[in-house]
């Protein structure tokens, strides 16, 4: 078996199996050593919480990249077929497809059954916004902004460095380094207090590790676009429009790509931890955000992954 099959396999399986809650996930464990560094650096003297925020970033990716290298020598040692099984199985749980379709579709159905406190409640587990005020079109809008960027971040991009790591003969380090660098940005990158400070190394840093991934991966969500016969001329048109309308220079880029797709508007001020963010929008309101549009969202975040997966077969 040669290593690219490690990708496709592990493509098919997080379509297929998601994220069980009941499985030993090695997202958690990052989440869990990340949060001890940052208790550690919060507790010392020595340094200002910025200057520690850099530590936190360094001091998370190197141990989970050693941890990842040592269980992968290990299983090899023990047998090639171990590594490539331990190997897809790391893979697999780097990607997040099936997981986005299942959580944003309880978003859905909550407002499908005329439920928006569920749906403000199913909201809340996927933004970092708050959601307790939010009308039904701001929770629709919110479901669809969080899969158009979790495209990138959760589908497209690790699959962009597994395909890195592939040709540099590390794939499954590679993507665990920028699993790493997200759930940090997720944990602690936010501008708001307290973790404006501590949070600003992983901020940039994932800005940056973003960067080419946002960009491609919108190039190929429009391709999806023109699967689907959404309007790609619109999301072309949106996308070189607005693909600098957030204060992420990644964010705009799916949102954008989307929004133009779909006919209608994302972005605007949102509310977090209390403090009013405020941010331009995104894409023309053509058409009325309705329910159906967060279902056709997860069918541009489908078809990109399989894009992205036959390329990989492909170039191979």
């Amino acid at each position: 078996m040669k290593e690219v099959y490690i990708i496709v396999i592990a493509i098919i399986l997080d379509f297929v199996l998601g994220d069980p809650p009941n499985w030993p996930h090695p997202i958690r464990y990052i989440g869990w050593i990340i949060k001890r560094y940052e208790n550690l650096i919060r507790k010392q003297k020595l340094i200002n919480l910025k200057i520690g925020g850099f530590f936190l970033t360094g001091l998370s990716i190197i141990t989970v990249t050693f941890i990842v290298g040592g269980i992968l020598y290990l299983s090899k040692l023990i047998h090639p077929v171990v590594y490539y099984i331990v190997g897809t199985y790391l893979a697999y749980t780097s990607l997040a497809t099936k997981c986005l379709d299942i959580e944003t579709k309880k978003v859905y159905y909550a407002i499908k059954n005329n439920d928006i406190k569920k749906g403000r409640k199913m909201l809340s587990y996927l933004v970092g916004r708050d959601t307790e005020t939010l009308t039904e079109k701001q929770v629709i809008r919110g479901a669809i902004e969080t899969v158009a960027e979790n495209t990138i971040d959760g589908v497209l991009a690790p699959t962009f460095y597994l395909i890195l790591g592939l040709y540099l003969g590390v794939p499954i380090e590679m993507v665990f380094m920028y699993k790493t660098i997200n759930t940090l940005d997720s944990m602690v990158g936010y501008i708001q207090k307290p973790y404006r400070d501590i949070g600003y190394a992983s901020a940039k840093l994932d800005d940056m590790a973003n960067f080419i991934p946002a960009r491609l991966g919108s190039l190929i969500m429009l391709i999806a676009g023109i699967i689907l016969r959404y309007d790609f001329n619109n999301g072309s048109k949106m996308l070189l429009r607005d693909r600098k309308n957030h204060k992420s220079p990644n964010c705009a880029y799916p949102e954008s790509a989307v929004a133009g797709l779909l006919n209608i508007q994302l972005g605007g001020t949102n509310t977090y931890f209390g403090e009013t963010l405020y941010k331009p929008t995104i894409g023309d309101d053509n058409v009325t955000l309705q329910n159906d549009h967060i279902l056709k969202t997860i069918r541009i975040m489908y078809v990109s992954q399989i894009l992205l997966g036959l390329l990989v077969l492909i170039v191979r």
